[in-house]
């Protein structure tokens, strides 16, 4: 995938992924906001979805269980859902490390496959 392909990808960071990965992740020409720009923080799991999919942003969180079942829910109900790409515990909770990931997997040739909604992948370094 090129580099402007890459960028076409929205990511929206869950509360616990480092606010640093999305300032890293600009400046690397990724469309990425945290949910610390985005409003008050802590917000309950489901609204951060909520928030992703309205915005057609890819929810990035490390918080799996969590968001799987958040998943689960928002399908059973018929609520909007951009995909959650889950960053395994492997990729060190460092702004620099999760940003490049995020390059590295948005240029990869699985991304290419665009997350369907109610979709998710994981992430490992």
């Amino acid at each position: 995938m090129s580099a402007a392909a890459a960028a076409s990808l929205r990511f929206y960071l869950d509360e616990d992924v480092p606010l640093a990965a999305a300032q890293i992740g600009r400046s690397l020409g990724l469309d990425i906001v945290s949910a610390h720009e985005v409003g008050p923080t802590p917000r309950p799991d489901e609204v951060h979805l909520a928030l992703a999919a309205a915005a057609q942003r890819i929810l990035v969180t490390y918080n799996r269980n969590d968001f799987i079942e958040a998943t689960r829910d928002a399908f059973a109900a018929g609520k909007a859902h951009a995909g959650v790409l889950i960053l395994t515990h492997k990729l060190p909770r460092k702004g620099s490390r999760v940003a490049h990931a995020l390059v590295r997997w948005a240029r990869g040739s699985r991304a290419m496959e665009a997350l369907q909604p109610y979709e998710i992948r994981f992430l490992s370094p």
